[in-house]
Formats: structure tokens, sequence, C-alpha cells
């Protein structure tokens, strides 16, 4: 299968999808000139597959395209070869349909793991999905022999809705790795243990504290670099202990901004395992990984992430012609009045929160900005379960009417009770 194909998606492909509930289809999926016969994982919907392509952070003057290429040039200066030429080689056109294996397995995610359920990921199949991370790529693109790369691209979670989540967002994700020998020249010592052991909070089993910490310099003063290249020499920075099952090990930097302490970006020192089963057993590195969409709210004052995927002219005109470096503050291109309409009903055993924030997208669209539960009720003589949820409902373009709300609520409700199987109170 050719993973890094460009973002060729077949708007037909989209026609195949004639339900919701794809997992009661019987047709096959045919995408970018692949099928995929359906199962019981089975999830992708019409309005997920509709944005498959978009591609913003590739779009001229988009925020998203221009924070990508803020961090690009950020690198470009900071890591050259001997002729001069930046040495990170650069992906953001990887296509997002990924295998299982790429997603989880290769990273180490255990089978158990939380983010691979149905309620947290896009199934094609139990086999393929939409990516929900561009580490999905990492291994890949070691075992072609790089050593240094950026990614870019979108990705895909099935995810709470509020101002700040949305079903696609885009991500950063990079890798530096160091051959033994030049590690060996920077720390004058052994760089893999001799004996294996066990593990630290210090450093892997396999790593030897004064690699593991050389890395671990190089990855902070790093990143604490390009946090003070978008957000300016005096930002406030702090690091945080943090866990991923692919890194060890692991931070998230935080910045400050406002009197607020922020979560940028993850890393860490990668887990050797993954190096070893991508050929790259002599080799030893960091990554990270951040969210173009967080970063261009923070940076940009942005408020909403679905404004990001607005054509208003009022929107996109603000960065028209802007360099990466430029300052920009957005200013709301209107403001319209919310709608609030409740709904509440009881559950059946299995079910999940975010598979009803999944239906409520799919069916309301960017009509909605924010789903909140604001009630859990148990009979206390049949022992049935109920939620109630508050739906917010605010168009970026124009005023809605109550009428125009309460039929989208409507069809919300019908949609719930056929897919989800609840019964509305």
């Amino acid at each position: 299968m050719q993973i890094f194909c460009k973002n060729n998606f077949p708007v037909s492909a989209i026609k195949l999808i004639r339900k919701y509930c794809a997992s009661v289809m019987k047709e096959d999926l045919s995408i970018s000139n692949f099928k995929f016969p359906t199962d019981d994982f089975t999830n992708v919907s019409p309005k997920i597959l509709s944005l498959v392509g978009k591609n913003l952070h590739n779009k001229d003057f988009h925020p998203l395209c221009l924070m990508k290429k803020r961090i690009m040039q950020y690198f470009y200066v900071a890591y050259k070869g001997r002729t001069g030429k930046p040495i990170f080689s650069i992906f953001d056109d990887l296509h997002p349909m990924v295998t299982v294996e790429q997603n989880f397995d290769s990273l180490l995610i255990p089978e158990d793991h939380v983010s691979r359920k149905k309620s947290d990921c896009f199934y094609f199949n139990k086999n393929y999905m939409l990516r929900a991370h561009m580490t999905a790529h990492q291994v890949e693109l070691i075992k072609m022999g790089l050593d240094n790369f950026l990614m870019f691209g979108d990705v895909y979670r099935r995810d709470e809705i509020d101002s700040t989540h949305y079903p696609v967002f885009h991500q950063c994700d990079a890798v530096r790795l160091f051959h033994k020998e030049q590690l060996f020249d920077l720390i004058q010592t052994e760089v893999f243990e001799r004996n294996p052991s066990s593990e630290n909070k210090l450093k892997q089993k396999e790593h030897t504290v004064v690699a593991s910490r050389e890395i671990e310099q190089q990855l902070k003063v790093t990143l604490e670099g390009l946090a003070r290249c978008i957000f300016g020499n005096d930002i406030e920075c702090r690091w945080v202990d943090a866990y991923f099952p692919f890194t060890h090990p692991s931070w998230e930097l935080e910045i400050k901004r406002n009197g607020n302490w922020l979560e940028v970006l993850g890393c860490g020192i990668i887990r050797q395992a993954i190096l070893q089963q991508a050929g790259a057993d002599d080799l030893l590195g960091w990554a990270f990984g951040l969210g173009l969409d967080r970063l261009a709210m923070i940076q940009y004052s942005i408020p909403d992430i679905r404004t990001f995927w607005m054509k208003d002219p009022g929107f996109l005109i603000q960065f028209h012609n802007k360099s990466p470096q430029d300052k920009v503050t957005y200013k709301e291109v209107s403001i319209y009045p919310p709608c609030k309409n409740d709904i509440s009903f009881w559950i059946n055993d299995g079910f999940e929160d975010n598979n009803f924030y999944s239906l409520v997208r799919e069916v309301g669209g960017d009509l909605i900005e924010q789903v909140q539960l604001i009630d859990k009720f148990t009979h206390p003589k049949t022992g049935r379960k109920s939620r109630c949820y508050t739906i917010v409902y605010r168009h970026l373009e124009k005023t809605l009417t109550q009428a125009e709300v309460n039929e989208v609520h409507k069809e919300i409700e019908k949609t719930a009770e056929k897919v989800l199987g609840v019964t509305i109170r």
C-alpha cells in the first residue's frame, strides 16, 4: 500500500456512504482508488470524509499555513548542514489514510489503550483508519533512512465539542536522530548501556544517563527556541513531566500567556524499541508534536476553532499577504447570538458520550458551537439511566432563527434514536 501519496480524495467516494451509521452498510468504501470492506469498526461518516483533502495548512496566507511556515523557518535557520543547507526534510502532503498498525502498533501503543476505541477514532474498518496523529508516519519515514524531518497534516479524532475542539485539526510532528558515534563525540562516553537492566525516570534501559541527558538538553533548547520564535523572546516557559507510549522520558512545554499557563506541545526521547523495528538500532533521538490550530488560536487571538474553516472573505482578508513574522490580531467578522436547546434521553448499555458528540456534529455541522452534559440520572426503581445535554447553536456568518435551530434539533433527536438506540424523554 502506498501511504505517501498526495491528498487526491475522490468526491465520488463520498457518495457511496449513504447512512451515518456506516457499520450497517453493505457496500465497500472506495477511498483514493482503494476499496475497503466495511465491518463492525466502520464509523467514518460523510461529513468527515468531506473534510479530507482540504489541507488548510497548505493554503497560502491561511493562518494555519502561516504557522506552518513559521515553524519551518525556525528549523531551517537553527539546523543547517556543512554546506549551509537545511537538514530537516519537510512532509506536508502525507495522505491521512493509514493502517491501524501505523497509528498504534508501530508506536508501542497497547491494545487496550483508550485511544484505540471506536469512540475516539474514525475507522474505515478494523485495519484502516484516518490518522489520529502525525506520529503515525514516524516509523515509515525512519525506515526510508531519514533522520531529521518535520511532518505537517490534518488529523482526525472523535472528541468533545467546544470552542477548542473539532473532529479535524492539524499537527506538526518532528524527529531528530543522532548516530551513536555522533553522540559519543559530544559526551565523550558510552551511549548505550552494555548490560541493560531496567529503566528509570531519567532514561530508558538501553541508554546511559549521560546520553539521555544530552538528548534531553538539545530537545529542550530547541523547543524553547521555537516558543520564543513564535511568541516572542520574553515568553515565559516551563517543563512538565508527561507520559507518552512512544517516548521516555517525556515532557510537555507550557507557556505563560495573559497570566495563564498553556500547554503547547508534547515531546520526549524516542523509545529505542521503535527505532529498532525501523532498522535504526544505532540511532537515538527526540521527537515532538504540537497542534497548529492551538498555536494559531493563541498567537492570532482566534476564539473558536471553527473559524479556520470559514470561507468568509472578512476572515481570510485579515491574513492576506501577511508573512509568518507579521503580528496579526484577529477581529471577529460579526458577533451573532447563540441559541440553546436541551436534549434528554434514556441510554442503553455501551452508550458513549463521544458517539453522541460525533452524531451531533454530523447532523448539525458547523452550526454546533458546544455540547455540554448538564445532568445524569438513574431511575431509582427501574435502574434506567438518562443523559441531558445543552446544545449551543451559533452560525459564524449570520443570525440563526429559533425555527431553524428547532428543525436541526429535531433531526438530532430522530437520528440519535435511530443510530444510538436512545429513547428521547
